[in-house]
């Protein structure tokens, strides 16, 4: 509700750009939504209880370690109602005691004429409240997935918002000051205000001084109380909170996981603050969950919304009253995209996939003829057919390992699926590669060849890696046999080599192909392989 009448407020001002007048119909409009008993309930209240809130947390705060953005937001927050205490004293209170007409020549005049300071004050009190506004909008929207989309709209008004008023708020101050050098306009503009007078001047800035005092006391006493409680609440004894590097925090009950991570110096995602909303702070209890409170209402939204099983409990809310040991989930960079919700295999789990490598046959070779950006322009065009081969079978472009190609297939279906598109794979490949040596036949000493092995097969799947270097990838068994498959295309001088599983998973009866029994080191049984020598004769199979 604040945030709504300094918009409209501002929105106000830039009418000053059109004229006098037409800012002053505007506060007409401005006046008749606000200065009603409803709307005055309103925002006055909303206003009161969003300082209560502030003080509130301000009290419960347990560290200090905080970004840019909340320090901002924080000390801009705790700014403005000094800022504000003249000008609504100056305006609602003379209005209300002496039955001033506040025109906006009055404010005009006091600020551009009489007393510029004040008006520089009024300015500085305006542009702190909308970037206080602007950030707490920000800290809180910046969590819906369809904020990125929106973003640079939001941006753009959040500088033309206040640009417009300051600009239409010095137009109609520049015009007022020069219509008062007309004595005439002046009398009877002051006659038509009504100023205050004698004892109601004495009473408001009383109220002036008294709510100056009553804030500044307010906040000395909220941080004087902050700084005593931990002493209060250590009496209770503490809470010791593990991590797996083995460091351990103690914490008064009543604190949270996430307060124990600030307090111990540990870094740890919270996007949103530790407001209960980004779901970036997210832990697995490692021990001690059954001494747990279950989680709030609100918690418990939130989990289901990114489908969290029972052990993951959100650090920020969770205040543990017996020692327990947890692991963060994400990496202390994580982004408010990684609170949103995602697919359940992101989150690491054991299933059968495909995998697919594949290999640039005399790279070496290839390279040692070339010019390095000749050489850069060739592999590029054999990165885009083969990643275009797996996107279009409908697979999942794992990684590129130097001149090779990783992708998995099946990860959000099943491996009989995923056999059949690893298998549509290979022969977009070949087909791609056939393409690209036609097309740089006079380029090439000869044509260029690719060796593909796939497996099927457990293995774990899930967001790996740090920072921006991370995405979905697989490990396990499965995943080393299919790059030992693709290394037996050299042996026996083929394009592709696939474990009989995939032909099975795929209903692909290959008759007549080559079947050989080998020996995997690290594994007690032998591997039935087939030997396709072109990628293209495979037969498409069944949907």
């Amino acid at each position: 509700m604040p945030f709504v009448f300094v918009t409209t407020h501002l929105l106000n001002h830039a009418l000053g750009l059109v004229s006098l007048e037409a800012i002053e119909a505007g506060r007409r409009w401005f006046l008749y939504l606000w200065r009603n008993p409803i709307g005055s309930l309103a925002l006055y209240g909303a206003f009161a209880a969003h300082l209560g809130l502030a003080y509130w947390a301000l009290y419960k705060r347990r560290h200090w370690r905080l970004g840019g953005a909340e320090w901002l937001q924080i000390a801009l927050g705790f700014t403005l109602p000094f800022l504000l205490v003249e000008h609504i004293i100056g305006t609602r209170g003379a209005h209300e005691l002496a039955g001033t007409n506040d025109l906006y020549a009055a404010v005009l005049l006091v600020h551009w004429k009489f007393n510029p300071a004040t008006g520089i004050i009024q300015t500085v009190a305006l542009l702190t409240a909308w970037i206080h506004g602007v950030i707490g909008l920000y800290l809180w929207l910046r969590l819906k997935p369809w904020y990125p989309r929106w973003q640079p709209l939001l941006y753009a008004g959040a500088l033309l918002v206040p640009t417009l008023s300051v600009l239409g708020y010095a137009d109609a101050g520049r015009a007022v000051v020069l219509l008062a050098d007309d004595p005439a306009w002046l009398e009877e503009t002051n006659r038509a205000i009504g100023w205050p007078r004698g004892e109601t001047v004495r009473i408001l800035i009383a109220a002036m001084n008294g709510t100056f005092i009553a804030l500044g006391a307010s906040l000395a006493l909220t941080l004087a109380a902050n700084l005593v409680r931990p002493a209060i609440e250590r009496r209770r004894g503490v809470v010791r909170v593990s991590y797996p590097d083995g460091r351990t925090v103690s914490l008064p009950p009543g604190g949270s996981v996430l307060d124990a991570s600030r307090q111990g110096g540990i870094p740890h995602a919270s996007v949103c603050g530790g407001r209960g909303r980004c779901s970036t702070c997210r832990v697995r209890i490692v021990r001690g969950a059954d001494m747990l409170p279950a989680p709030s209402p609100e918690e418990s939204r939130v989990l289901a919304r990114i489908g969290a099983p029972a052990e993951v409990r959100h650090a920020c809310q969770l205040r543990p009253a017996a020692d327990l040991a947890v692991a963060p989930l994400l990496p202390p960079t994580a982004t408010a995209r990684d609170g949103f919700a995602r697919p359940i295999y992101l989150q690491g789990q054991e299933k059968d996939i495909a995998i697919l490598f594949v290999d640039f046959r005399d790279f070496t070779k290839l390279s040692e003829k070339k010019l390095p950006y000749d050489v850069v322009f060739v592999l590029n065009r054999y990165f885009a057919g083969m990643g275009e081969a797996v996107t279009r079978a409908g697979g999942h472009l794992d990684k590129f390992i130097g001149d090779g190609v990783m992708a998995l297939f099946g990860i959000e279906s099943d491996a009989r699926r995923g056999s059949r598109e690893a298998l549509a794979a290979a022969r977009g490949m070949a087909d791609r590669l056939r393409e690209l040596n036609e097309s740089l036949a006079h380029d090439l000493d000869q044509p260029l060849r690719i060796g593909i092995g796939i497996h099927v097969g457990p293995a774990i799947v899930g967001a790996m890696g740090y920072g921006r270097v991370s995405g979905v990838t697989a490990i396990g068994d499965a995943v080393n046999l299919a790059s030992r498959l693709e290394a037996l295309t050299k042996d026996y001088r083929c394009q592709l080599v696939i474990s009989a599983a995939v032909a099975s998973r795929a209903g692909l009866a290959l008759p007549g192909r080559p079947r050989h029994q080998i020996e995997i080191r690290g594994r007690g049984e032998p591997v039935e392989i087939v030997v396709v020598e072109d990628a293209r004769m495979l037969e498409p199979t069944g949907g």
